[in-house]
């Protein structure tokens, strides 16, 4: 876990890059649960790896020599590397195995009845934790002074093409269902092997610069494999368990750390699956009691949602730069209300403060550099927009009212509360409104009343005639939140009252008939407005009835 926070305020892109490779090698830093049993391998019984004299050779020298022994030749470095992906992929025919199960850390007892039980499981481990090992030395200032990188390793040849033998990850990041340290530790070792030749980080670390060779590892090589270990982190975000999510987060940490790793996160869905996953995950340390265990689990959880909350703040420096980056932040409004709620409910100041840094940038974005084609524009104007729709405004000022030790924080808020303000000005309220009810956070107000909707029924019209917003409030009938049932109902009913053949409009969308089904619901506030609505959507003068 990272215990350090990280300020955000003045990164660059290459304080991004810094930060992120920095937490990330700090998430990969637990190790495998059967690591006191990796002393105790013996090479020569295990006959279906498939090792020859001088890989068995290789592995014992490498056991017997300091690490930067045997990287010191990018040769032997590379020889190296491709004997322990060898055994990753003879050893991981069956990565579900008996060591799989395996959740804590072992004594060296039952470590060593893990090995006789299940040693392809062990080999398995042993091999990730190596590549690990030789991954953080490769990014250390000992592997620059020496002229050797992950570069020079892991990518071969002349036009320095990335080793058929990475895909040895892929395989244990696919079928090692079940085994967290193989799934995160392969994938985050994948991520940096690959994140390494992308251009954007060349001249960014010594790690990433060219070898003594002169020559660059090979973007080209390195895309496919890119998609596919983001195919498979998109498919682990769209999990409801945390453990399961949590083997992704290294992995996509390293990945938003390179300006094309954020776009082909972006490009395969990751902004919304990150949005969701830190609105699940912020609802589920908000359940969670404070003791014993459950405490353990919620304080879990809110370092998996600063974790996530960062990775989606890294995911906004590509806002200027892809119209296609700025409408999946645009995208229902999800982005900017899961940052919103985390600023809201202030679960730890680390946490305030990456969502904070996130809001600004969405905050400040433009679309002059590369406006997007055919398409309505999108730019800082709508993401506070939907700030304000979503409620910042209100969790601004109570921000601004508590004592906060780091600097970039205030800062933070306090250009929000301007941009806010200055934005809540030029909005008339109908885009408040309009605002409001396109991202689903009803909230009772001004915009909430008759006087309103005699003034502004027409606009439910929407530009192009097809009553967007009456089909959203009939939608946000069957939200989780009675409060926003309630009020759509309260809504619905007054266009109804006020828009001409507004009854029938409401019935054939299908409103009368899920307002219905509300009006014998537990919550007696919301039992009442759904009877209202109803009724309105059946008498003609409801002025009488009152």
């Amino acid at each position: 876990m990272i215990d350090q926070d990280i300020s955000t305020a003045s990164f660059d892109h290459c304080g991004i890059i810094i930060a992120v490779l920095t937490m990330a090698s700090k998430s990969s830093l637990q190790p495998s649960p059967v690591a006191a049993a990796f002393r105790s391998l013996q090479w020569d019984p295990l006959s279906s790896l498939r090792l020859t004299p001088q890989e068995t050779a290789l592995l014992r020298m490498a056991e017997s020599n300091p690490i930067e022994y045997t990287l010191g030749d990018a040769r032997d470095a590379t020889m190296y590397v491709r004997v322990l992906l060898k055994l990753l992929a003879e050893a991981s025919v069956n990565v579900s195995g008996h060591v799989a199960r395996i959740t804590e850390e072992c004594n060296e007892n039952r470590a060593l009845d893990a090995l006789d039980a299940d040693p392809l499981g062990v080999v398995t481990h042993y091999a990730i934790a190596k590549l690990s090992t030789i991954i953080a030395t490769l990014s250390s200032p000992w592997a620059a002074e020496n002229g050797v990188s992950i570069g020079n390793v892991f990518y071969a040849g002349s036009e320095g093409v990335l080793i058929e033998q990475w895909k040895a990850l892929l395989r244990v990041i696919s079928k090692g269902k079940g085994d967290a340290y193989a799934q995160r530790s392969a994938a985050l070792c994948l991520a940096q092997i690959l994140v390494a030749a992308c251009p954007s980080q060349r001249g960014a670390s010594d790690t990433n610069a060219k070898d003594g060779a002169g020559r660059a590892p090979s973007y080209s090589s390195a895309i496919e494999p890119l998609e596919a270990l983001t195919a498979w982190v998109i498919t682990q975000l769209k999990s409801p368990n945390a453990v399961t999510v949590g083997t992704t987060v290294p992995a996509i940490m390293t990945l938003t750390s390179a300006t094309e790793g954020r776009q082909i996160f972006a490009a395969s869905g990751g902004i919304k699956y990150l949005s969701r996953q830190l609105r699940q995950r912020e609802k589920s340390k908000s359940s969670s009691s404070s003791s014993g265990a459950s405490e353990r689990k919620a304080n879990s959880s809110v370092q998996q949602l600063y974790e996530l909350a960062f990775c989606l703040w890294c995911l906004t420096y590509e806002l200027n730069n892809f119209a296609d980056v700025r409408a999946d932040f645009a995208k229902d409004g999800l982005p900017v209300m899961a940052l919103v709620e985390l600023v809201s409910s202030a679960p730890r100041e680390k946490v305030v403060r990456v969502a904070l840094a996130a809001l600004r940038n969405l905050a400040t974005c433009s679309a002059d550099i590369h406006p997007e084609p055919d398409m309505p524009r999108i730019d800082s104007k709508v993401f506070l927009g939907e700030m304000i729709a979503c409620g910042l405004m209100k969790a601004i000022k109570l921000l601004r009212d508590r004592q906060f030790t780091d600097p970039d924080i205030v800062e933070d808020v306090d250009k929000l509360h301007k941009l806010l303000a200055d934005n809540f000005k030029e909005m008339t309220r109908w885009e408040v409104y309009q605002n409001e009810v396109e991202t689903g956070q009803l909230s009772w107000g001004s915009t909430h009343t008759e006087a309103f909707f005699k003034e502004n029924a027409k606009m439910m019209e929407g530009k192009d005639g097809d009553f967007k917003l009456v089909k959203i409030l009939i939608s946000l009938l069957s939200s989780s939140d009675e409060d926003i049932s309630a009020i759509a109902c309260f809504d619905l009913g007054e266009f109804c009252r006020h828009y001409p053949n507004g009854r029938s409009i409401a019935k054939r969308l299908g409103g009368k008939d899920l307002a219905m089904t509300l009006i014998e619901h537990d919550n007696p506030e919301l039992q009442r407005h759904a009877l209202q609505c109803v009724s309105k959507m059946m008498v003609q003068n409801w002025e009488y009835v009152k």
